[in-house]
C-alpha cells in the first residue's frame, strides 16, 4: 500500500489479514500475499510477528490435544517433499526459458510458486509489454504474477470483487497514486483503473482477487466476444 494507505479504512482489513494469518486460518492465496509483503517490508513483518505472539498466547491457554499416530513422521516427509519440489521447480523454470534471473530475485515463498508455475503453465501474453503468470496455490481466489515493462499498461478495467495487488519489484502508477515494492493497491467493484509500469526496471506485481476483471474499451469488447 502507498504511504498514505494506513490512514484509510483498508488498514482494518489488513489487520484482519495479519490476525487470520497468525491464527493459521488464512486462505493460501492471501497467506502468500502476507508472507511476500513481510519479506519486503520490515514494518509488516513486525505487525505479523506481533499478531503471532498474540495468537501464540491464546493458543497456550487452550487445553492440550494428543497428537495422532506417526504425526512427526508425516511432518518430516512433508519437509522432504517440499525440498524436492523446490529443486524440481528451478529445473522446470530453466527448461521453460525466459528471464530466470528475474524470477530467482523474487523473495520466498513467492519464488518457489513462480518457478513452479513458469515451468508448468508458463507466462501468458496480455498486451504489449505485459505478461501474466497464473499461480495455482489451492485457493478459490485467482492468483497471478504480472510483469509490466516500463511504460506498458494494463488495459483499463474494473472488478467483480476485491483485488489486492502487491508490488514485488519496480513500480506502477494508476489513477490513485504510485506504488513501489511492498505497497499493496486495494480495489473493489466500484474502482476502475489502468496501472502503468514506472520508468526503470520492470514491475513485478502479485495480484490476488476473489472475482474476475471487467475490461473497458476495445479489450472489453474482445472479452465479451470471447465469453459469448
Amino acid at each position: 500500500m502507498a504511504d498514505s494507505e494506513y490512514d484509510k479504512p483498508e488498514e482494518k482489513a489488513f489487520s484482519a489479514l495479519y490476525a487470520a494469518y497468525a491464527a493459521g486460518c488464512l486462505d493460501p492465496a492471501f497467506a502468500l500475499l502476507v508472507e511476500t509483503q513481510s519479506a519486503l517490508r520490515t514494518d509488516i513483518a513486525n505487525d505479523v510477528a506481533r499478531a503471532e505472539i498474540i495468537a501464540g498466547s491464546l493458543l497456550e491457554q487452550q487445553p492440550p490435544v494428543e497428537m495422532s499416530d506417526r504425526a512427526i513422521d508425516r511432518a518430516m516427509a512433508a519437509i522432504d517433499a517440499f525440498d524436492t519440489d523446490a529443486t524440481y521447480a528451478v529445473r522446470a523454470a530453466e527448461a521453460a526459458g525466459g528471464a530466470l534471473d528475474e524470477l530467482l530475485a523474487l523473495p520466498e515463498p513467492l519464488r518457489t510458486h513462480v518457478l513452479d508455475s513458469a515451468g508448468s503453465g508458463g507466462w501468458k501474453f496480455s498486451a504489449p509489454g505485459l505478461r501474466r503468470l497464473p499461480i495455482d496455490i489451492d485457493s478459490a481466489a485467482e492468483v497471478e504474477l504480472y510483469r509490466i515493462a516500463p511504460g506498458a499498461s494494463v488495459p483499463r478495467h474494473s472488478h467483480d470483487g476485491a483485488e489486492y495487488t502487491l508490488v514485488v519489484s519496480g513500480g506502477f502508477t494508476d489513477e490513485t497514486g504510485s506504488y513501489g515494492p511492498g505497497d499493496v493497491a486495494v480495489k473493489g467493484p466500484d474502482d476502475t483503473h489502468q496501472p502503468v509500469g514506472d520508468a526503470g526496471e520492470p514491475c513485478f506485481a502479485l495480484a490476488v482477487r476473489d472475482g474476475g476483471l471487467r475490461f473497458t474499451g476495445v479489450a472489453g469488447v474482445l472479452q465479451r466476444v470471447i465469453r459469448n
